[in-house]
């Protein structure tokens, strides 16, 4: 018995004179019902489920357009093909604003009628067994490369050969490739983990190519300061990659984007990738030059207070501390709404820095929200939400205006974050850090499976809080949670996007250079 590939309802008042195409479809495994007018077809697909409407527009009674309004209003999600005999422009438009799947033009075939149903109905099909097939081809060479990387270099060709995968694989309905997906990634985490583990603090020592947090103004920005050119960098707090790749189908409408890659120091936290990032200092060189920074880490509060000044420092440091610059850091809707309102006023400088914190609040919203939870419930719904966001910000006209202004704009972010499962019990005093992914304090404890315990804290360029301080820097997935409420902790955190650990979700960092078409 033939595998049945799809249901078909043919809606045509003069369906008697398609017979020939309708038997050519039974033959090639399509079950086609059919309707000679408009209300019986609504009424057909009241009573039973269909793959597919392949609908004509000159009938009697009810019309084409007519009863495909009626159908969707029913089903918004069915697909219809509309088959007629006129070109008219205003139908086109009328069938295309209905979102139809296909419109064909009398007379047609039957190759291209099933061309067509074959499209439509199998298309997500076709597409999942393509991507299963290359993804399973390339497994093997993401497992070789993860073994073997021996750079920030390697790992961020593998990292984005799992983006590009993960993207292509959202939408599949195959659970096993998932699944297999899944634990590939977790699994190159893993490899990544243990490369930082031995590398990292050797990379700090001997970097002689890779982009790290604090060399983004001198490698990125000074250069085109010195051209006499007008900068805008953007730094979009928490935003990673798979997410910077959302965004790109939409920027690259209005800019020509060269895109390169960065690495975000230890912790992968604004407290310190981000002050790295405005002051082209580590950690302990940055907390040296400003005392109050250190003092409010000490204190877990204002923990970014003294950007402008570590900016405006950096400038003069460069020689450019003459040239008109601005920061601005935006926390709120309206906060954008007028920075775009004052635009034509800021973009009078040479250079315009601007935080934005729309995604690292929604982060944070998220595991606080039970609502937002059902609204953003994992990783696809995340990407989606951020692209949403910024097609109606306030942040898409900016960039145009600035655009058109001149400029040539900088986005990138501090760091990345990662949907974390797993808690793990950690040993801190009263005084200690409270983030999720990293801590400091004195003698803060836990097993090195779970975090990278820094006791030497010269050897990662960061800043003593404390007598005896030490950092613990989250392992993979896993979560810092406290013995006496670790069930309340663990539930509530447990799959929220979190920052400061190790991954390459959170290390590797995209640049995007944007300058306007």
């Amino acid at each position: 018995m033939k595998d049945i590939r799809g249901k078909i309802l043919w809606v045509d008042d003069e369906i008697n004179q398609l017979k020939p195409h309708i038997l050519f479809l039974e033959e090639k495994g399509y079950v086609v019902s059919t309707s000679n007018n408009g209300q019986d077809a609504i009424n057909e697909l009241t009573k039973n489920n269909y793959d597919l409407v392949l609908l004509d527009q000159f009938m009697f009674g009810l019309d084409g357009i007519e009863t495909l309004k009626l159908i969707k209003e029913k089903d918004p999600s069915i697909d219809v093909i509309m088959i007629t005999k006129s070109e008219e422009e205003w139908l086109m438009d009328e069938a295309i604003s209905e979102k139809i799947s296909h419109l064909l033009i009398k007379p047609v075939n039957p190759s291209q009628i099933f061309m067509a149903c074959k499209e439509t109905i199998e298309k997500n099909k076709i597409y999942n067994k393509k991507v299963s097939s290359q993804y399973l081809k390339e497994f093997q060479e993401i497992e070789s490369l993860s073994i073997n990387a021996n750079s920030f270099s390697d790992w961020w060709k593998i990292y984005e050969m799992l983006t590009k995968w993960n993207l292509k694989i959202d939408n599949q309905s195959e659970n096993s490739l998932i699944e297999i997906f899944k634990s590939q990634f977790e699994n190159s985490n893993r490899y990544f983990t243990k490369f930082v583990e031995e590398k990292y603090v050797t990379f700090l020592q001997e970097n002689d190519g890779d982009l790290l947090s604090k060399d983004i103004f001198d490698r990125e920005i000074i250069p085109l300061l010195s051209e006499d050119k007008k900068v805008c960098f953007i730094v979009l707090e928490a935003m990673r990659l798979d997410q910077f790749y959302f965004l790109k189908e939409v920027l690259s409408k209005n800019f020509n984007i060269e895109s390169k890659p960065s690495v975000s120091i230890l912790p992968t936290a604004t407290p310190f990738s981000r002050n790295a990032i405005f002051s082209g200092m580590y950690p302990d060189e940055f907390c040296d030059f400003c005392p109050d920074q250190l003092q409010d880490l000490k204190d877990g509060k204002n923990i970014n207070s003294f950007e402008n000044l570590f900016f405006d420092n950096q400038l003069a440091k460069k020689g450019f501390d003459s040239l008109k610059s601005h920061y601005h850091k935006i926390w709120s809707f309206d906060e954008g709404k007028k920075f775009l309102r004052e635009l034509d006023k800021y973009a009078k400088n040479n250079i315009i820095s601007i935080v934005v914190n729309f995604i690292d609040q929604l982060a944070y919203k998220r595991a606080q929200s039970n609502i937002l939870k059902e609204i953003v419930p994992d990783e696809s719904s995340y990407r989606k939400t951020i692209l949403d966001w910024y097609e109606q910000s306030w942040l898409k006209e900016t960039m145009k205006k600035l655009g058109s202004h001149g400029f040539t704009i900088i986005l990138t972010s501090d760091h990345g974050s990662l949907e974390v499962q797993k808690p793990a019990i950690v040993s801190a005093d009263k005084h200690s850090s409270d983030g999720i992914r990293y801590k400091y304090g004195r003698n803060i404890n836990l097993d090195k499976r779970y975090a990278l315990d820094i006791r030497d804290l010269a050897e990662f360029r960061l800043p003593s809080l404390d007598h005896q301080c030490n950092y613990l820097i989250a392992k993979n997935n896993y979560f810092f949670v406290y013995p006496n409420e670790k069930n309340k902790y663990a539930i509530k955190l447990n799959n929220s996007f979190q920052s400061g650990g190790i991954s390459m979700q959170e290390m590797l960092v995209p640049i995007y250079i944007m300058n306007s078409k």
